[in-house]
Order: structure tokens, then sequence, then C-alpha cells
């Protein structure tokens, strides 16, 4: 490994140039009662050889997708990626570009970006889309920064209980120490009922946020839910599945101000977690141009006429002064981006359209499938697209275990984020599965009740 060390006389060296007598000095602005007083609960160090077999042993816990067929969902999935994606975003050219600080020194990644916000508009169906974000988390909790800052206001977020359980926690992180205040909706049948909006939002409200299909694969009514933010003045965000709308509405079309997605399933690896890909689009209105975060690129032409790509808006603190910059959101998410540009040109609009048609009809089949099981049966009765939950009778957290032990991810357990469905488990079907792969979870899971 690549490694060089500060010897005594380096550290001394060092010290003596900044000014300073020892390392403490260095932390001389921080109070005492805020430092580390203890020492660090940390094994002792290991050789280099004992520390390769530890992290040998470490990685060999991990369980991968390609190792069971995977049922996995809940805002990671496994679909089929095209060999073109890794072809190109494999370039050196690409797989080594970062944040373009000089832009004009920068034209093949400013073209790429342009092309993803391109595409990322015509998914959407919104005029502006920005050079992407680290996750869906992070990309529900920027549209709701965004919402502040284009109504002024100091009242509720209003999110619905459906939208992904680890988006809101992002989202309340981000605002607890925020003019705001983060309110959940119930959705109790698996969906928000635009009534509950209707009753809870007020002129006071900054945001409603809902997605589609939500965390349990059921279509919400957004437009409904849309026209109940909009009649108070609130920003509608709409989390979509940037997939699914190969066969769904865009969030334009329903009426969305800011559209928010994890663009995983375009072209990126589930990859224990991440890095992921956030997407965001929103209005043309210049209030939500001015305060989307991240970098716009755009396109003109240079002094010969020829087509180029520049830097259009960057509001980032590196970029402009600290107190007008939205966010520093940058980093090297245009990697993602780029792999989900590839994926959507290689699949054409009829292919997502494919792949999505292919998604619903595989998961409505193993639905049938699965609710054939003695005891099994569908938590929520209301449509579904990609995935659905299951009620399943005994432990689910041992049922799961029967069914990893047979060759299966069957599925996420609820209960993990909703105790009163401690009894079910999210079950997500892609293109990939074939009948029987469904057919051979039906029979393990038959065999494991």
């Amino acid at each position: 490994m690549s490694y060089v060390l500060n010897t005594p006389e380096d550290r001394a060296a060092m010290l003596a140039r900044i000014g300073v007598g020892s390392v403490d000095d260095l932390f001389a602005n921080i109070p005492p009662d805020l430092r580390l007083g203890r020492p660090l609960d940390i094994p002792a160090a290991l050789g280099e050889m004992e520390l390769q077999r530890h992290l040998e042993r470490l990685a060999a816990r991990n369980t991968s997708a390609a190792e069971a067929v995977c049922f996995l969902g809940g805002g990671a999935y496994d679909h089929f990626i095209p060999s073109a994606v890794d072809a190109v975003a494999g370039r050196s050219e690409f797989y080594t570009a970062y944040t373009p600080y000089q832009a004009e020194a920068s034209q093949g990644t400013l073209q790429a970006v342009f092309e993803f916000q391109t595409l990322m508009c015509r998914l959407t169906g919104l005029e502006v889309a920005n050079a992407s974000l680290y996750e869906g988390g992070s990309a529900v909790a920027e549209a709701v920064l965004m919402a502040l800052g284009v109504t002024g206001r100091t009242g509720e977020v209003l999110v619905a209980e459906s939208v992904h359980p680890e988006y809101r926690q992002t989202l309340e992180t981000f605002a607890a120490n925020l003019n705001c205040r983060v309110r959940t909706l119930p959705t109790p049948d698996g969906f928000l009922n635009p009534d509950d909006v209707k009753a809870a939002a007020n002129d006071s409200t900054v945001a409603v946020v809902a997605q589609s299909p939500n965390f349990f694969g059921h279509m919400e009514e957004m437009q409904a839910i849309g026209d109940a933010a909009r009649k108070v003045g609130a920003v509608f965000v709409a989390s979509f599945d940037p997939v699914m709308v190969g066969v769904l509405k865009r969030p334009g079309d329903y009426g969305a101000d800011i559209a928010v997605a994890e663009g995983q399933g375009l072209g990126v690896p589930l990859g224990f977690g991440g890095p992921y890909l956030g997407i965001l689009a929103c209005r043309g209105d210049a209030e939500y141009v001015r305060k989307i975060p991240g970098r716009l690129v755009g396109q003109t032409t240079d002094r010969n006429g020829k087509r180029c790509w520049v830097l259009t808006l960057q509001t980032r603190e590196q970029h402009i002064r600290r107190e007008k910059a939205t966010s520093n959101i940058c980093t090297n998410q245009g990697l993602l981006a780029l792999r989900a540009a590839v994926h959507l040109t290689a699949l054409g609009p009829l292919g997502l359209r494919d792949t999505a048609e292919l998604c619903v009809r595989k998961a409505h089949y193993a639905a049938d499938v699965l609710c054939q099981v003695p005891g099994v049966s569908l938590r929520f009765k209301t449509p579904f697209a990609r995935e659905f939950a299951l009620k399943l009778p005994g432990d689910v957290p041992a049922v799961l275990a029967k069914l990893r032990a047979a060759g299966y991810h069957a599925g996420l357990p609820l209960g993990r984020w909703y105790p009163d469905l401690a009894g079910c488990v999210s079950v997500a079907v892609t293109e990939k599965r074939t009948r029987a792969e469904i057919d051979g979870l039906a029979a393990a899971l038959r065999a494991a009740l």
C-alpha cells in the first residue's frame, strides 16, 4: 500500500514553520470540554499481512445480489445494465474527471452533464435539471431547501408516511436547525389520502412531499395532492421512479414544482448501497432556477461559431459568496450521471417503456403466485407497480433467513421502519426476474413456512 510516514523530526519542522509548539496547539480554538479527553476504544495496530487477512475476512461476510436471486427493492433494484454503460463510463477521461472548476477546459465533462440534464428534463417533463445529487434522500432534502427559499415561509413541510423512511430521516436531519417543521401524514392504507393534505395544509405550509410509486410500491393520487399544495401556495415536491415513468405519468404532467428521484435504476449497480445518484428537476421560473443546488451546464457557441458548453449557473460556496450559496453538492456524482445518460441512451424511449412494462407484469405475476402460498396475502389492496407488500404468517426475519439459505434475497422486512407492519415484507420484481425464479421463490416460501 502507498504510505509515507512523518517522522518526529518532520512533524517538528512543520510545527515550527507554522509557528506553534505542538499538535495540541492546533486545536486551541476548540474548548477543552469539547475535545476528546479519553483514548479511543480501538484495537492495537496490525501488521500489513495480518491487516490484509482481517479485511478479507470482513469482506467475505458480505453477500452480493449476484449470489442469490434478488427480489430486494426499497429504492435499490437489480435492473439490467447494458454493457455500453461500463464501456463508456470506464473510459479514463470520464472515470478520473472531477468537478470542472476551469469549465472551459472540461468540454467533454460538460457535454456529458448537459446530455444528462437534457435527458432528465425529458424524463420528468420539467424545464430545468441540475448536474445530479448524492442520492434520493439528499434530493428530497435539497428540494425542501429550495422550497424554503422559493416561498420564504417558515411553517410546516408535509411529508407522506409512504415516502421512503430513509428519505424522511434525511429530511428531518436537514430540517433540525432550519425555520421549518417536518410533519408526517399517516398512510395506514398504503397511500396518502389527498383529503388529509387539504386538512393539514395552510398559508404557512412550505411544501408537500409525496412519492409515487411510494415505498410500498403503490401509486399515489399525485394530481390531487399537487392541487391541494398549490391551493395554499406550497411547493409540490414529487419523488418519482425514473424507470417506472416508462409507463406512468411524468412529474411535470401532473403539475409537480420539483421532481426528485433515486437514479440507481438507471445503469448504477447495487454496490452495497452506493455510490448512487440523486435526480432533481424543477420548473423553469427564475425563483426556482436561482435556488437549485449544484451546477447547471448550458450550451452555447465559441468565438469561431462552434458548439460548446459552459457552466451557466454554479451556486456553490466555492464559486460565489458563501451567504449566497444554495448547497455545496458536487463531487464526482457526475460519473453516476454519465452512467444514467448512457443507460437511457442505450435503452431509448421504447426500451424504457418495455423495461417498465416487464417490471409491472412480472410483479403482478409474482404477487399472484406468492399469494397462493397458504397464509400469505397482499397487505394493501391498492394498485402497485414493481413492488408490493406481503403479509406473512410467522416470524418474518426467520422466514427471510430460510429463504436466503435457499438462494433467494426474498425482500425487505417492513417492520424495520414501520412497527405496525412487523409481519410484512416488501418484494420487488424487475425485468431480470424469470418465471422460473418467481415460481422458485414461491416454492421456497411454501417450504419455509
